[in-house]
């Protein structure tokens, strides 16, 4: 499908069971706010906190507005879809996804009960060990797929580890892993990688540091869980002064040469680099 017109630097969690939460989300110029129905919402609230999205769903505001429906592996996904398509989401969070199967079946509800709608799909892809294999042996294209993102929490869980990442701070093998296999098949399919949590919202520094390393990846953008951390992940996924200068250098080069490879600054410039200038272009005009 087309990529989606909102931007996607910033991707907000927030529970749907707090009223009050979902409105502070939805003024806080997150480029996406996702309305959570799943892990932060408890089994005895999710019938109400159905009822408080729908509501969201027709406030105005600035961001694109998400729904992240329970697993398919819980039976609740249908209802969620239910409750919410109505009100025309800009798109839904499919949690624990193994594969363009499960995409299909999210799909397929929403089909059933909006066939006029075609919401944008985000799925997470490494919450299950056989999601992570299957990153690298499945083609997980999709029509309504705009993008992959990874998390390691429910990851770590599933393997038993006692964390996901080392004193250092930095992940650990397995789930560095993960990021990398969700970052190649989100390349692979043409669509965004988004970046997973960093749930330590009292260290702006490394939250910085690591937004940074994955802009410097491919990433597209990153998934947030408070706030206070928007403004550091949108700056550190704008292109910079000298990277702006240097894609419109490589741009107008390789126009002047007609194409093909031409020399800037003593160093070879081919069709990779054009693609890479154009990228940091675009994320101007966004």
């Amino acid at each position: 499908m087309p990529m989606p017109p909102h931007m996607v630097r910033s991707w907000l969690f927030v529970p749907a069971s707090d009223r009050r939460k979902m409105a502070k989300a939805l003024e806080a110029a997150a480029d996406v706010v996702i309305l959570d129905l799943e892990d932060s919402v408890s089994s005895d609230s999710k019938a109400e906190a159905r009822m408080r999205v729908a509501e969201a769903l027709q406030a105005d505001t600035g961001s694109a507005r998400y729904v992240r429906v329970n697993g398919l592996e819980t039976g609740l996904t249908e209802e969620d879809v239910a409750a919410t398509t109505a009100m025309s989401p800009d798109g839904y969070v499919l949690p624990k996804c193994e594969g363009p199967e499960d995409i299909e079946r999210l799909a397929s509800m929403i089909r059933t009960h909006a066939p006029k709608n075609t919401p944008g799909i985000l799925a997470i892809c490494t919450e299950t060990v056989r999601a992570v294999r299957n990153l690298m042996r499945l083609d997980w294209s999709h029509p309504w797929l705009t993008g992959l993102t990874w998390g390691g929490e429910d990851l770590q869980a599933e393997l038993g580890a006692f964390s996901n990442r080392g004193t250092d701070g930095r992940y650990l093998s397995p789930f560095s892993m993960a990021r990398d296999l969700a970052l190649f098949a989100a390349k692979d399919a043409g669509i965004f990688a988004i970046d997973s949590v960093f749930t330590d919202i009292r260290n702006p520094e490394e939250l910085g540091r690591e937004a940074l390393v994955a802009r410097t990846m491919g990433f597209d953008g990153k998934m947030l869980i408070h706030p206070a951390q928007i403004d550091a992940v949108h700056r550190h996924f704008a292109p910079s002064k000298a990277e702006l200068d240097w894609a419109s250098r490589v741009v107008d080069t390789l126009e002047k040469a007609g194409g093909g490879v031409a020399q800037l600054d003593g160093k070879m410039l081919d069709r990779p680099h054009l693609k890479l200038a154009e990228k940091i272009l675009r994320q101007v005009h966004e």
